[in-house]
């Protein structure tokens, strides 16, 4: 069981240590010795050399490696490719050594040092999220801006053709390589929980439960709750069921060494008292450990969140949501023409599909029922009929055997679905004809699910789904569909519609395409 302890108890076994559900049932509380770290300013050579937390130096490690193969190898092939790339190396002809050094040496060295002043190494960006990947492109913008400066200041006529090929191909192979040691990251993190951080969460014991939940939703992020230090005292946390061990009392540095922790976690209200969070702060210096905030601010993307500092105070700013203006025009535009081709391209293959649904079972090819979508605005949402024309007499006596809960009736086994429908549900080729839908301007290319229009009133949180257009795929889909609890899909699609965006919705294309394939979640 885990235990609220103190700086006189230890946790009795390691197996109180493990992520195995808790409860807390006994404590002894003394008060903590207070650390004799007040801020005066200590000797540099007291630091700490290295982080508790040093996963990202092979990682970075290897990212200089693969960069600068990278640039050296859109060099060589820019170089094979074109025949004047040795224009403006009058000398090439003769003596290509001094050639190939800028070529396969000075500009990769060049590519590195670039990205580096620009970020694309800092630790905090790499492995999650789109930073890494904006430092990256910033670079290679600011690689092709100094060789340009170089050529016009030292009057040298290069080939146009070579050098953009050369930085275009570079910046590419740079990108290419850092989704695929992304990948093998993620890979690492979900199965062995390497390369993570190991986290103690400080706060009220509601805060951090809550934390906890939001950063073990993705393992890919390699956020790994270790324990958490209650500061609202024990009986906040008698009798509740924690997944990690429940300390109280302790000094927090020494805690987090006990627990092999090396990031420290103060979750929304712990720090309420005036100089709290910067005395921790002063007592983590040049101990290796890192230090986050988690504020009471969840389900809200970076880009709507902006830290405007006043007299010392960091102010978290956060922006409307965008629901309307340019960005939604566009994304309008793209969804009709997008519909538009896909329809004309997909024509052969809703030939097949109808003939099969047809030898499967006779009755109508398409599948038409009501919708809720935008404000609430009812329409009649266009899909292949996979189930047998008298599915829903059948639905009565299946209702007991629903595996969701929620508003939708979801069965891994529907009997009333035929072979050929589960085929198409499993493939998610049911939902293309929905492009009719988008044409018309009923659903978007991406947006919340469509759900059924008489299944519920839409009230509360819910309601706030209907503030933009139902889409044929999603954020939920692309995180477990029909496998997600009713709240989970609830909260998913309100963050959609709070941080969309162009650029999220290309990302959730990009990412539907994986799904779709792996067939995850779909029956």
């Amino acid at each position: 069981m885990g235990e609220v302890t103190t700086s006189l108890q230890r946790p009795v076994t390691n197996e109180g240590r493990s992520r195995l559900v808790r409860h807390v049932d006994s404590f002894e509380i003394q008060p903590p010795t207070p650390s004799p770290h007040n801020g005066v300013p200590r000797s540099a050579w007291a630091r700490a050399r290295r982080r508790v937390s040093r996963w990202h130096r092979p990682y970075t490690a290897i990212l200089l490696l693969l960069d600068f193969a990278a640039a050296a190898f859109a060099s060589f092939t820019a170089i094979r490719t074109f025949d004047q790339a040795t224009a403006g190396f009058h000398e090439a002809q003769n003596d290509p050594t001094w050639f190939h050094t800028v070529a396969f040496v000075l500009l990769p060295l060049g590519w590195l040092t670039i990205l580096w002043f620009s970020g694309a190494y800092d630790r905090r960006c790499l492995g999650l999220g789109p930073d890494e990947f904006k430092r990256v492109i910033r670079a290679g913008v600011a690689v092709c801006a100094a060789v340009s400066f170089l050529a016009f200041a030292t009057k040298t006529d290069l080939s146009r053709f070579t050098v953009g090929t050369a930085l275009l191909l570079a910046l590419l192979l740079i990108l290419l390589g850092r989704i695929l040691t992304r990948f093998v990251l993620h890979v690492m993190r979900r199965n062995t929980q390497q390369a993570a951080h190991r986290m103690v969460l400080v706060g009220t014991l509601p805060e951090c439960l809550e934390v906890y939940t939001a950063v073990t939703r993705n393992p890919a992020a390699g956020l790994v709750p270790v324990a958490i230090h209650i500061t609202d005292g024990y009986a906040a946390a008698k009798g509740v069921q924690t997944p990690v061990p429940v300390y109280a009392g302790r000094d927090v540095l020494a805690l987090v060494r006990e627990v092999g922790g090396d990031t420290i976690a103060v979750c929304g209200s712990a720090s309420a008292e005036p100089g709290e969070l910067r005395r921790l702060a002063w007592q983590l210096e040049g101990s290796g450990v890192d230090l986050v905030v988690a504020p009471q601010l969840t389900d809200i993307a970076g880009p709507r969140v902006h830290i405007r500092p006043i007299e010392g105070l960091p102010l978290l700013h956060v922006e409307e949501p965008t629901l309307s203006g340019p960005a939604l025009l566009a994304k309008n535009m793209m969804d009709r023409v997008a519909a538009g081709l896909g329809l004309l391209a997909l024509i052969p293959v809703f030939i097949v599909i109808a003939i099969a649904i047809r030898i499967s079972d006779p009755g109508p090819v398409f599948f038409r029922q009501p919708r809720v979508g935008h404000e609430g605005h009812t329409f009649r949402v266009w899909k292949f009929r996979t189930m047998y024309v008298d599915a829903e007499d059948r639905l009565a006596s299946l209702v007991d055997q629903n595996e969701t809960d929620g508003m939708l009736f979801k069965m891994k086994q529907d009997p009333r679905v035929f072979p050929v429908g589960r085929f198409l549900r499993a493939s998610s080729l049911d939902e293309l004809p929905q492009l009719i839908n988008v044409l018309m301007g009923e659903m978007s290319l991406v947006g919340p699910r469509p759900l059924p229009a008489d299944d519920g009133d839409f009230l509360g949180d819910v309601r706030r789904r209907l503030l933009v257009r139902p889409g044929m795929t999603g954020l939920w889909q692309v995180s477990g569909r029909s496998d997600l609890s009713w709240d989970e899909a609830v909260r998913l699609d309100l963050y959609y519609v709070d941080n969309w965006s162009l650029a999220y919705d290309l990302s959730i294309l990009w990412r539907t395409v994986g799904v779709v394939l792996a067939r995850k979640g779909a029956y």
